[in-house]
């Protein structure tokens, strides 16, 4: 009997043992990177989850697909119009749902809603899982233009839906690290290259070309010029650091307290993905991507081709890189809402961006020398420039952080929680069973005091 007690004393001390070195790795990973996806890591050389689907709607067609996204169990999912459809994409590995209206019935839609007059304040998105097309009017559309949009929703399908928004689209002037130009002020969005100089990507709405931007609001010598943009249509900018001393060849967005997290490349995101934006008015912030190729009317004008999120933001916040990763995924456009009620905001794409200003993402892990372009990889051949928009002067280098701050990535609380529990049930564990072999010596001490005086 005693040996059995023994060995379970052994083996609940062995248990609470395993429990706080688990809870510890399970809290260094949280630490130590961003949230791998509900699926795991892909094994290495296996294609993301996003590829396969991805691979599989490029292959099968828009007649027999209507889009993909990442389930909740991080499995790619594939939108299919048939049986049979369904049972390819089985064999492929994904999961398939069977729905009534393919991407080109989805893709008619939209073009019907683009044809129609503008309305400002109102927004459309491509729900793939839902498989119907959402038509958002803010609280700046009156009865009558509401009136019309939703006869043009009724024209171009019974799967088109009209939805009231609160708050209003807007653009986010003002924003990662805050840049000024006199009048307001943006985020930095990520440094990039084009063989030879230094630039910054930003959204095209914060100033036309030529705009001069500086580190603060008093001026302070200027940090760089506008030299491309692309707004309304798309929404992005390019800046020319003037100031070589303003970048030191890192890439890498702030997340706040003298934190960052490098940028290793750029991709675009898929649906139902978890990603993170930051700026400089409300730190960083995470969310889903909702829709791709959303279209947002802005008073200034109609921007195309847009991630939508659940990711707050506010005035200040544009231009602000979105990420994922550590892979550049977009710069913050504008959307409606705040960060205490919540709301949507939209993102240029940064792959498209990078194509038409003929830049790349600069590799945030390698170091380059402060006063030298970073050398680039293949740089790509410029192509034509976008309407509205300068070709940059034959650029290079990247920008990036300080070279003082700490480069990190981002906690995760879902991650981070358990692993602290864990760690707390096992103390509470080895307390037990401190607790347990204490009484049981002063069990073990009064049974030997009363088998001596009581016979």
């Amino acid at each position: 009997m005693k040996h059995g007690r023994r060995t379970l004393r052994r083996a609940i001390r062995l248990a609470a043992v395993g429990g706080l070195l688990c809870g510890g790795l399970m809290v260094t990973n949280a630490v130590a990177g961003e949230p791998v996806p509900p699926g795991g890591r892909p094994a290495a050389g296996a294609a993301p989850p996003d590829a396969v689907a991805e691979q599989l709607v490029a292959r099968l067609g828009t007649s027999r697909t209507a889009g993909s996204w990442i389930g909740a169990d991080g499995r790619p999912v594939v939108a299919v119009t048939d049986d049979a459809t369904a049972d390819e994409v089985r064999r492929a590995g994904a999961r398939a749902e069977v729905k009534r209206h393919s991407m080109e019935d989805l893709r008619s839609a939209t073009e019907t809603l683009e044809r129609a007059p503008r309305v400002p304040g109102t927004a459309w998105t491509v729900d793939y899982a839902t498989n119907q097309v959402t038509v958002y009017a803010d609280r700046t559309v009156s009865a009558g233009d509401w009136s019309r949009m939703s006869g043009v929703a009724q024209r171009a399908g019974d799967f088109v839906h009209m939805r009231r928004t609160g708050g209003a689209f807007t653009t986010r002037i003002n924003g990662a690290v805050p840049i000024f130009n006199g009048t307001g002020r943006c985020s930095v969005g990520f440094n990039v290259t084009d063989g030879r100089d230094n630039f910054l990507l930003t959204a095209g709405h914060c100033g036309p070309v030529g705009t001069p931007w500086f580190r603060g609001t008093q001026g302070g010598g200027q940090l760089g010029t506008t030299v491309a943009r692309s707004f309304p249509g798309k929404d992005f900018s390019l800046v020319r650091y003037d100031d070589r001393e303003a970048f030191d060849g890192t890439n890498a967005v702030d997340i706040g307290e003298g934190r960052s997290v490098p940028v290793i490349g750029a991709a675009d995101p898929v649906v139902g993905q978890e990603v993170f934006r930051s700026g400089s008015t409300t730190g960083l912030r995470s969310g889903r991507v909702t829709a791709l190729d959303a279209t947002v009317n802005y008073r200034e004008g109609t921007v195309t081709g847009l991630i939508a999120t659940t990711v707050c933001a506010e005035p200040g916040d544009s231009g602000g890189p979105l990420l994922a990763e550590g892979l550049a995924l977009g710069v913050t456009s504008g959307g409606n809402g705040d960060c205490t009620e919540g709301g949507m905001t939209f993102f240029q794409p940064v792959t498209s961006a990078l194509t038409s200003l003929g830049v790349r993402i600069i590799d945030g892990r390698i170091a380059a020398d402060r006063n030298t372009a970073a050398a680039p990889s293949a740089p790509p051949s410029a192509p034509p420039s976008p309407a509205g928009a300068v070709p940059p002067a034959q650029a290079a280098g990247p920008q990036g952080g300080t070279g003082r701050r700490s480069v990190t990535a981002i906690v995760q609380a879902h991650q981070l929680v358990p692993g602290l529990g864990i760690i707390g049930v096992s103390l509470l564990a080895l307390l037990a069973v401190g607790r347990l072999l204490s009484d049981r010596a002063d069990r073990d001490h009064l049974r030997a005091h009363y088998s001596q005086h009581w016979g």
